[in-house]
């Protein structure tokens, strides 16, 4: 399957929300439980290459099947060096590499706009999302224990760090 990565453009908003819409639903990839809104995801998009953060789709020849993006990690000046990323493919389309380009473009735009680390929180649960992460040099932070809860338990966050040297 070809796929293109490119920057995400207002046309694609429809299908960056079937998917997160899917994951709230669905997963514990995102601790949200309510399915967000075409108005609200049109104004994240926006407000992302407002303040200059990258959000990107993977796109094949049926459409945009996965998206990523990454914001500054925390709201204080010191954290301006460090982002937390997030990518999100289509349930439909998974084990197909987008994941993985996805990802390269993200670390490749991070060293090229001056940051020096980037973070993934991830489900603890969610061991197929560690291990891609280890797969590009991503090392395990810390597990912060019990702060989400949703579908009626419990889940530990876990934090991965890659130094973009």
């Amino acid at each position: 399957m070809e796929i293109i990565i490119r920057d995400a453009e207002e046309g694609d908003v429809g299908k960056i929300l079937e998917i997160i819409n899917y994951e709230i639903l669905n997963s514990t990839v995102v601790y949200d439980y309510n399915e967000r809104t075409y108005e609200f995801q049109l104004n994240w998009l926006r407000q992302k290459k407002k303040d200059g953060m990258p959000v990107i789709v993977a796109e094949s020849k049926i459409g945009v099947i996965g998206y990523g993006t990454f914001g500054i990690f925390r709201p204080f000046d010191g954290y301006r060096f460090s982002v937390e990323h997030s990518i999100y493919v289509d349930k439909e389309y998974r084990a197909h590499g987008m994941g993985k380009q996805l990802l390269q473009e993200l670390i490749t735009l991070a060293k090229k706009n001056g940051f020096h680390t980037m973070i993934a929180g991830v489900d603890a649960s969610n061991e197929r999302s560690i291990e891609f992460h280890k797969k590009f040099g991503f090392k395990e932070i810390g597990t912060f224990k019990e702060v989400g809860f949703k579908f009626d338990r419990w889940l530990d966050l876990l934090f991965l760090q890659l130094l973009l040297k």
